[in-house]
């Protein structure tokens, strides 16, 4: 079995930006040599998440105004009132989503269905610098 560790980093924006890094997520799948096995996708911090998405424009916007209408921006979070940093909807949107997903390794690629792609979504406020991790394992 062999375990190999690897980071992207992402430059977002203070909206909720959905960001497709799959062809990124497979080169680092490419340099790992595993043949067989499984990936975890990993974001560090509290105001994002990892998912899967057919990542064009129409299914973007639908998951953004879904998102919108699930943890609105104009509602009152108490986590604001507490730390005045206006981002309360922005940890609600992460909680939901989770902060990584796990993906099986087969012929030396991720096993993606054809019209699905990896996506990193930010919810903060504020632009971010963001490392997403990525782990294989298997053979």
């Amino acid at each position: 079995m062999k375990t190999q560790f690897f980071e992207i980093e992402l430059q977002t924006t203070d909206g909720t930006d959905i960001l497709d890094i799959t062809p990124e997520v497979e080169k680092k799948v490419l340099q790992s040599g595993i043949k067989v096995g499984n990936m975890t996708v990993f974001i560090s911090g509290a105001t994002a998440g990892v998912t899967t998405i057919e990542y064009e424009s129409g299914v973007v916007n639908d998951l953004r105004r879904a998102i919108d209408r699930i943890a609105p921006k104009d509602t009152v979070y108490e986590h604001d009132q507490k730390w005045g940093d206006g981002n309360g909807y922005a940890h609600v949107r992460a909680s939901l989503l989770g902060p990584s997903l796990v993906v099986p390794i087969h012929d030396g690629k991720p096993l993606l269905g054809m019209w699905q792609q990896i996506v990193v979504l930010d919810f903060d406020n504020r632009p971010r610098r963001r490392k997403v991790v990525i782990q294989t394992m298997g053979e």
